[in-house]
């Protein structure tokens, strides 16, 4: 694919268009400031997020004129000896868990996350390591450094939950030291383009740690959780969106919420009325238009072996593609003193834990390419595509209004002070798309019509 264009734009022309994730990294370094939406989603305000620059359009990672995913892998990893229109570039890839200390116990899949940024501290490779903790600032989670084995641990698990980079950036860049960075690809994808630009993030952010991605979360899911474990969203104190035990499997996902006065409460995500994954609720809209699942810009990448044994496997597992040769030694040597448990794999064996996720970002993403729709358009690797059988179409359809929907009527339901707007909304959201999705209920003798219509034709 020929170098991005150099064209100006300004933040406020990226979120206009749908494609502003929060990252902040427009926000780092400059008079914008990050704040949360109406959606409970961050995006930069303030002083210069009207003005059009080409130095933005090349930091931004859904700005059109930025480096795509290929053209930054490839200056990375160009020594790498595999190439995968999936995986992106990489060295190897495994399928296991960390077999020391209480990595996997603690984390919400196999620990290699946290045991990778972890090791980098223990040979002093780093200072530092840059991810996503539990907050207590009126947000429930934001970025901050750890610079303890302890530190890091707290921060695993998965956290879905918005966050920024742009205050992480400015430590980075006040104090000295070499720094590893853990985020969703986007975010990973952001950081090494500002790396490109600032001579001094270049310098100190010395790893990338990756993270498999389906999409991000406003802050509206906690809220909802809230309201439907019968408190108020004030009163939460604590949410855990992926509990670990014996008696749920890997992929069965239960969340839990701690209020103020120290009262628990759970529900598993398939009883909650925004529960399914796949169906997008409060899914940022930039989401639509990402064609990158397994961080492939990131030094080494990590996701959740979602295919059996592991899926079932209540301590969780990891998939893990690595790039980096020098990051491939460090867990060879994890493998060989027994610290890991590790076993290889091919791209095909990583896709088929990621399929849901490819056919959203690939199949999906060319189709929704095709749409009318106004602002900037996005610049992605996929090319357009409507070749679908009709109710693919539909599907596809039904999850971009869900995802959109759900901002509007949670900020209806939430300004009338009545939780039932939304709820009953979502539920019948939700009933329509297992129907289109999975053939359940009514609606799933609709979709099995359509099937049975469109084979026909």
């Amino acid at each position: 694919m020929p170098s991005s264009p150099e064209i100006a734009i300004s933040p406020r022309q990226i979120i206009a268009s749908g494609m502003c994730i929060g990252c902040g990294a427009c926000a780092a370094g400059s008079n914008a400031h990050m704040t949360l939406d109406a959606y409970g989603q961050f995006k930069p305000a303030g002083s210069g997020t009207r003005d059009r620059s080409a130095a933005f359009g090349r930091i931004c990672p859904f700005s059109s004129a930025a480096s795509n995913e290929d053209e930054l892998a490839s200056r990375r990893f160009a020594a790498t000896p595999q190439v995968d229109a999936r995986l992106g570039y990489f060295t190897a890839a495994y399928v296991g868990a960390v077999a020391e200390g209480g990595y996997r116990q603690n984390g919400s899949s196999g620990g290699m996350v946290s045991w990778v940024a972890a090791e980098l501290l223990r040979r002093g490779l780093i200072d530092g390591v840059a991810h996503v903790r539990p907050a207590t600032d009126g947000l429930h989670f934001r970025y901050a450094i750890s610079r303890t084995a302890d530190d890091i641990l707290a921060g695993a698990k998965s956290r879905y939950y918005p966050v920024e980079l742009s205050g992480i950036l400015a430590e980075i860049r006040t104090v000295p030291g070499r720094y590893a960075i853990v985020g969703i690809p986007c975010f990973i994808k952001a950081v090494h383009l500002l790396r490109a630009e600032d001579a001094v993030l270049r310098e100190r952010i010395a790893y990338t740690l990756g993270l498999f991605c389906g999409h991000m979360k406003s802050a509206r899911l906690v809220e909802s959780f809230a309201w439907q474990m019968h408190t108020v969203p004030e009163a939460v104190a604590r949410p855990e969106f992926r509990l670990k035990g014996p008696e749920r499997p890997a992929n069965w996902y239960t969340a839990q919420l701690t209020l103020r006065d120290g009262e628990v409460r759970q529900q598993d995500w398939f009883h909650l009325a925004d529960g399914d994954w796949g169906a997008g609720f409060f899914q940022n809209s930039a989401c639509n238009w990402c064609d990158d699942v397994m961080a492939e810009t990131a030094d080494i990448s990590f996701g959740d072996a979602w295919v059996e044994p592991y899926s079932s496997d209540w301590r969780g597992t990891n998939v893990v593609v690595v790039r980096m040769p020098e990051l491939h030694d460090i867990v060879q040597a994890g493998i060989a003193q027994g610290r890991l448990e590790l076993s290889r794999v091919d791209a095909d064996y990583v896709a088929a834990t990621q399929a849901a996720g490819l056919r959203q970002r690939r199949e999906g993403l060319a189709y929704r390419l095709t749409w009318r729709r106004g602002g900037l358009r996005p610049r992605k690797r996929v090319a357009p595509s409507n070749a679908l059988p009709f109710r693919r179409k539909l599907i596809y359809r039904l999850r971009y209004a869900i995802s959109a929907w759900s901002h509007s009527m949670f900020r209806l339901a939430r300004w009338q002070h009545a939780p039932v707007i939304y709820l009953s909304w979502a539920r019948a959201a939700l009933r329509l798309y297992h129907g289109l999705a999975y053939g359940r209920g009514r609606m799933g003798a609709v979709a099995r019509w359509l099937r049975l219509t469109t084979r026909n034709d």
